[in-house]
């Protein structure tokens, strides 16, 4: 009779244990796609189809501004782009941020010119505590996601704000930006209410 009770005793300290110290494994919540643009391109109307018929309606598109940041871009792209933001109507599974960094260099390939690229796509996914950007490129702060694509958390937001960190993009950096991905914040704040 002695191992059955010793036997639901264990039984019952790891039940309690599990409930009162270990975290329970949920759905991840729904984020808003955001891609951010840099083009040399005269009329971008054909990019922003495919982008729709890919990823869903898109929502909002930012004004264009000058890329002043870095002259990173002007030799392959031919001159100095302007940056814009594209903002889609659905919300998102994070998960599937890797795979719509792929569809989005396929894009920027279709358009390129004699190799080079006119147009560049980062894709990124906004919630409420930070703004993730997907990249090809490999650094001590990106973290893994698939098919040599890693993600890296550009913004958090903190103190009614999105704080930069040390490796965050110039651009992102600019109170501008941070302005503008604050109110795409309230939009993507009462689209997560609707859904409840």
């Amino acid at each position: 009779m002695k191992v059955p009770m010793v036997t639901e005793f264990w039984d019952l300290l790891l039940k309690l244990c599990s409930e009162e110290f270990m975290g329970s494994i949920n759905e991840f919540s729904k984020v808003c796609l955001v891609i951010g643009v840099l083009s040399t391109l005269k009329d971008e109307g054909e990019v922003l189809q495919l982008l729709e018929k890919k990823f869903g309606k898109i929502s909002q598109i930012s004004e264009k501004y000058d890329f002043s940041f870095t002259d990173y871009y002007d030799e392959e792209m031919g001159k100095r782009p302007e940056r814009w933001f594209i903002v889609f109507q659905d919300l998102i599974d994070p998960q599937n941020l890797a795979e719509i960094k792929i569809q989005t260099n396929q894009i920027e390939e279709f358009f390129a010119k004699d190799g080079k690229r006119r147009i560049n796509l980062d894709p990124g996914i906004l919630s409420l505590s930070n703004f993730i950007l997907a990249t090809t490129k490999d650094r001590s702060h990106r973290i893994p996601l698939k098919k040599g694509i890693y993600g890296e958390v550009t913004l958090i937001y903190k103190d009614k704000k999105f704080n930069a960190l040390d490796w965050t993009y110039a651009d992102y950096r600019s109170e501008k930006f941070e302005e503008l991905f604050k109110a795409y914040r309230e939009d993507y704040k009462k689209k997560l209410r609707s859904l409840n």
